[in-house]
């Protein structure tokens, strides 16, 4: 923020007195938000993973329980779509072993956004990114599919519930290779699980176990460059927001009132700027 302006890029846009309050109290509501935010609140977690294998790796050895994992690309947000007219799906954070395993982490907060079929839908868009024209299908990698559920998703006190394919007949494991994780975050047990996620639910780095969660914690909250990254990204969450909002505008005025995407769009009086960008996700 400049003396009367915002800072765009490299353009400054003045702003009048009440312009300027807006600002400011959007500032403050953002630091509040910044302040109370916690590892185990998606928003927050996204920026704790950006550009951090050594976090995802630690995070994801003490998931997984293989201590000798070695995670060698780690992306967040990252968009899964490959087929033409499916539902895409944003991957809180996506990683790769040097074995070529993948991984998906994912926190759910509420008990929806854990239903076992959006985890079976997240392991089977996986499959469809990994596999590509020419490739044999044992060439398939294994994928994980973690969800760090905020309460015990299946009520029973464990630290992690282990989802496998069985063929019911034999008893056997199936061994196609996809594995689905549900990691408890109430639990708090004296394993290193136990402290981490006791680490995913704190606001304070001080209280926290781990000093590679702590470290990246104390930035993102208390160095200047750290707080501008998560303000910026707290703004780019409400654009997504108003953005996706439309999408379903569009999507709602094709269904009920049997509008072409540039009626609808036409109704909605969005920039012919914008309408590639909306076409993209429909």
């Amino acid at each position: 923020m400049m003396a009367g302006g915002v800072r765009f890029g490299k353009k400054v846009y003045f702003l009048n007195e009440t312009e300027q309050q807006m600002e400011k109290k959007k500032r403050q509501e953002d630091l509040q938000r910044l302040h109370d935010f916690r590892p185990i609140d998606d928003d927050f977690m996204r920026c704790l993973f950006k550009d951090n294998i050594p976090l995802a790796e630690l995070v994801l050895r003490i998931i997984t329980g293989k201590q000798d994992l070695v995670i060698t690309e780690c992306e967040t947000q990252k968009d899964m779509k490959r087929l033409a007219g499916a539902r895409s799906i944003c991957l809180d954070a996506y990683g790769t072993d040097s074995k070529g395993k993948r991984y998906d982490l994912e926190i759910q907060r509420a008990d929806k956004g854990a239903d076992p079929h959006r985890a079976r839908y997240h392991s089977s868009v996986m499959d469809i990114e990994n596999l590509d024209t020419g490739q044999e299908f044992k060439e398939l990698p294994d994928t994980y599919t973690i969800f760090i559920t905020e309460r015990d998703f299946y009520g029973k006190g464990e630290p992690v519930y282990v989802i496998e394919r069985v063929n019911l007949t034999t008893g056997n494991e199936f061994g196609d290779g996809e594995h689905i994780l549900y990691v408890n975050g109430e639990y708090r047990g004296e394993s290193e699980l136990g402290r981490l996620m006791h680490d995913f639910n704190c606001i304070n780095a001080a209280d926290m176990n781990f000093s590679l969660l702590a470290e990246r914690t104390r930035y993102l909250k208390e160095n200047p460059e750290g707080v501008d990254m998560m303000c910026k990204s707290m703004e780019d969450m409400r654009n997504e927001v108003v953005e996706n909002t439309l999408l379903q505008n569009i999507k709602n005025l094709m269904e009920t009132m049997k509008l072409t995407a540039e009626q609808a769009m036409d109704a909605l009086k969005i920039p012919d700027s914008d309408r590639m960008r909306y076409m993209e996700r429909l």
